[in-house]
């Protein structure tokens, strides 16, 4: 199972913890984790599913492209930190 992590900002309707969902893909252990937070899609993803403009997702420490982070395969042992940027003076 992958472990998931979330920026703070998100853990206002996320997990608050890391945490492990099944999941063979980055879409997949979101849509366990938004199952479970619904309140989460719509921070993270927009109306066509696909990744919004203001979220990174990085796998095993490395950022990933905005247009292939959903569809990126991820094994047992991988760790998906999902971060929300901030803007603002």
């Amino acid at each position: 199972m992958a472990e998931i992590t979330f920026t703070s900002h998100l853990r206002a309707v996320g997990p608050c913890t890391p945490t492990t969902y099944e999941g063979a893909t980055v879409a997949d252990v979101l849509n366990a984790v938004a199952a479970e937070y619904p309140l989460l899609r719509g921070y993270v993803l927009d109306d066509q599913g696909r990744l919004r403009k203001h979220i990174a997702i990085f796998v095993d420490g490395v950022m990933q492209p905005r247009d292939r982070a959903l569809a990126l395969p991820l094994s047992k042992s991988s760790t998906v930190h999902v971060l929300q940027a901030l803007s603002g003076g």
